[in-house]
C-alpha cells in the first residue's frame, strides 16, 4: 500500500501543476475517440465477413489484418515477429543483400483435438478378501472430455472437496493432500453455495458467485499447476445423464432451434498450447449418479455430508479413497493450428518497460450456417484498443512509457494468445500494467440508466480506482463503475494472463447481456455511449500511468 500510495502522491502533483500544454495535448487524445470511429471499426470487425473470427479460420485472420491495418494507419510501430527475407539468385546477382523487417504478428502453433467416442472407464476396488473390477460404458454411465493427447491411466482417486484454492480466506481444498499424477473427485461450484444465509456463501460469493466459468476456469488451472492427471466433478442430487439419452426426438429444443442432433458446437473441438512438456493436459470425467456412489463407497467420505458441513466449518476435508483405482482411456483426433496475436508499438522514453493493453478479437465462428458476429464479445474490447491507440497517436507526444497495443486470439479457446504473450512480451520487457477490455458495449437488464460497468483491478493499487474515479469526474464521463479489487483478480477473460505472472491489472467490463455465445451478439445492441465513455476512461487512465513514474516503485 505504500508504494500505490507514494504513487498518487506523485500523479497528484502531476495533475495539478502539470502545464497547461500537457492537458491540451492529453484532451487531443480525447477528442480523437468520437462516436464515427469507434461504430465504423466496430461494424466492419463484427460484420458477416469476418465470419465469427475463430481461432486460425479465415475470418479470424481478416480480422487480424484489419487490425494491423488500422494500427499502421494510426502510426503504432510494428511488435510482432521479425520475417527475414531472402533474395533470389538474380536479386543476389544484382546486389540485394538479405533483409529483415519486424510484423504486427506475433505468430505461434496451437493443438486442435477432437475427442473421439472410443473411451473407457473402470473402477477396480481392492479388499482384504481380493478385488474387483467394474467396467462402465460411455455415455450410459460417464462420459470425457479428453486432454490433448490420447492416453491411457490407472490411478489412484483423490478426494478434494471443492477443488478450490483461495489464499484471500485462508481455504484450500489441497491442503495436505497430494495429487500429483492423482485422478481427483470433486464437487461442482463452492462451499456454500446454495445457502445464502451460510458463513461459507457470505465468504466466497464475492468472488465466486459472479460466473461459472471463471470459478471452473480457476479450479481447472490450479488442478493443472499441482499436476493432476484426471479431475470427476460431481454434482449430488443433479441428473447428468439425461444429455446421454438416444431415444428422444427432438431432443435439443432451445430458444432458436429444434431437431434430433445438435448444431455443430464450437465446443467440440478444444485448442491448447504445445508446451515444452506433455503433462499439463488434464482428463475431464463426468459420471452418473450410481458411479459417484460406488467411487465413494466404504471410503469414509459422505458428499452431501461434507457440504453441509464445510458450511459453517470453513475446513476442507481431503482424503485418498482408499483400496480404489480408476482405469481410464481416451482417443483424440488432432492437429496443428497456426494463430496470431496483432502487437503494435508506441516506444516512450523508456522502452525498459511496457504498459500493455489488450483484448481479445476472435469468436466463435460459423457454425451449420449461423455466423456468431461477436458484437459485444469481443469486437468491443478490440475497438476499444485501437481506439485509444489513436488517441495516444493523435496527441502528437512521445509518452515517458512505452505502451503496447495487443488484439488477442484464442481467447475463447483458453486465454491462449494472451498466455502466449505473456510468457513472450515485447522485447522480453517487463509489463508495469495490463489493462484488459472485455465485452464493453452492452447493459444488465438492471442497468437501466444504460450506465453501469466493472471494473477489476490489483488490490494492493487502490490508486487505479482514485484515478479512475477522479478521471470520470473530471471529464464527465456518465459511467457508475462497480470497482471490485482482489489480490490476484482471476476469472475466464485475458487479465488473468497477467496477474498470474503478478502484473497490476485494470480489466472492464460493461455487462453481462442474454446474447453472450449467442448468434445474435450483433451490432444493433449496443450501447455506444456506454462503450465510448469505457474507451475513453481506459485512455485517460493510461495516458495518466505512462506520462508517471508508475513502474519505478511497483
Amino acid at each position: 500500500m505504500k508504494k500505490a500510495a507514494h504513487f498518487l502522491l506523485i500523479l497528484s502533483i502531476a495533475h495539478f501543476f502539470a502545464p497547461a500544454h500537457a492537458q491540451d495535448t492529453k484532451q487531443k487524445g480525447l477528442d480523437a475517440i468520437t462516436r464515427q470511429a469507434v461504430q465504423g471499426q466496430l461494424e466492419f470487425l463484427a460484420s458477416d465477413w469476418t465470419e465469427g473470427r475463430s481461432t486460425g479460420q479465415p475470418g479470424a485472420y481478416m480480422a487480424a489484418d484489419y487490425i494491423a491495418s488500422l494500427f499502421k494507419v494510426y502510426g503504432l510501430q510494428p511488435a510482432g515477429d521479425m520475417v527475414f527475407e531472402r533474395p533470389t539468385r538474380e536479386e543476389r546477382m544484382a546486389g540485394k543483400r538479405p533483409s529483415s523487417y519486424r510484423t504486427f504478428y506475433q505468430s505461434f502453433n496451437l493443438i486442435e483435438t477432437r475427442s473421439s467416442d472410443d473411451h473407457e472407464l473402470s473402477l477396480t476396488e481392492t479388499t482384504p478378501e481380493g478385488s474387483r473390477t467394474l467396467n462402465f460404458a460411455y455415455q450410459t454411465d460417464f462420459s470425457v472430455q479428453a486432454s490433448g493427447i490420447s492416453m491411457e491411466m490407472e490411478l489412484p482417486i483423490v478426494f478434494v472437496g471443492y477443488g478450490l484454492t483461495d489464499k484471500e480466506n485462508d481455504y484450500d481444498d489441497f491442503k495436505d493432500v497430494d495429487v500429483k499424477d492423482k485422478i481427483i473427485l470433486r464437487l461442482s461450484g463452492y462451499p456454500g453455495q446454495n445457502d445464502p444465509s451460510s458463513k461459507a456463501y457470505k465468504t466466497f460469493s464475492k468472488d465466486w458467485g459472479r460466473g461459472r466459468w471463471g470459478l471452473m476456469f480457476a479450479k481447472n488451472n490450479r488442478a493443472s499447476e499441482l499436476g493432476v492427471a484426471a479431475i470427476i466433478e460431481v454434482d449430488p442430487g443433479s441428473d447428468v445423464t439425461e444429455a446421454w439419452a438416444a431415444n428422444l426426438p427432438f431432443r435439443i429444443n432451445s430458444g432458436n432451434y429444434e431437431g434430433e442432433k445438435a448444431r455443430a458446437s464450437y465446443y467440440e473441438t478444444r485448442m491448447s498450447l504445445p508446451g515444452s512438456e506433455l503433462g499439463s493436459s488434464t482428463v475431464r470425467i463426468t459420471v452418473s449418479e450410481r458411479v459417484m456412489n460406488e467411487l465413494v463407497k466404504d471410503s469414509g467420505t459422505d458428499l452431501e455430508s461434507f457440504q453441509e458441513e464445510v458450511k459453517s466449518s470453513m475446513k476442507p476435508d481431503s482424503r485418498v479413497l482408499a483400496g480404489k483405482k480408476l482405469r481410464v482411456k481416451t482417443t483424440v483426433d488432432s492437429k496443428l493450428i497456426r494463430a496470431r496475436n496483432v502487437v503494435g508499438v508506441l516506444p516512450g522514453k523508456d522502452t525498459t518497460e511496457i504498459i500493455v493493453i489488450g483484448a481479445h478479437y476472435d469468436h466463435l465462428g460459423i457454425h451449420d450456417g449461423w455466423i456468431w458476429n461477436g458484437a459485444d464479445d469481443n469486437a468491443s474490447g478490440t475497438v476499444g484498443v485501437m481506439s485509444i491507440a489513436k488517441a495516444c497517436m493523435a496527441t502528437g507526444v512521445k509518452p515517458e512509457k512505452t505502451i503496447v497495443f495487443c488484439a488477442w486470439t484464442g481467447e475463447e479457446k483458453g486465454l491462449l494468445g494472451s498466455r502466449y504473450f505473456a510468457d513472450h512480451p515485447y522485447n522480453d520487457a517487463k509489463m508495469i500494467l495490463n489493462l484488459n477490455y472485455d465485452m464493453i458495449s452492452r447493459d444488465n437488464k438492471n442497468d437501466t440508466l444504460g450506465n453501469k460497468c466493472s471494473m477489476n483491478y490489483t488490490k494492493a493499487f487502490s490508486v487505479l480506482e482514485e484515478l479512475t474515479t477522479k478521471n470520470i469526474a473530471d471529464f464527465d464521463l456518465n459511467l457508475d463503475v462497480n470497482f471490485r479489487p482482489a489480490e490476484r483478480p482471476r476469472g475466464g477473460s485475458d487479465h488473468s494472463s497477467f496477474s498470474q505472472k503478478d502484473v497490476p491489472i485494470i480489466y472492464f467490463m460493461a455487462g453481462f447481456p442474454p446474447e453472450y455465445h449467442q448468434p445474435d451478439d450483433h451490432i444493433k445492441l449496443v450501447n455506444w455511449e456506454k462503450m465510448i465513455n469505457i474507451i475513453k476512461i481506459g485512455y485517460l487512465n493510461i495516458w495518466d500511468l505512462a506520462n508517471s513514474e508508475w513502474g519505478a516503485s511497483n
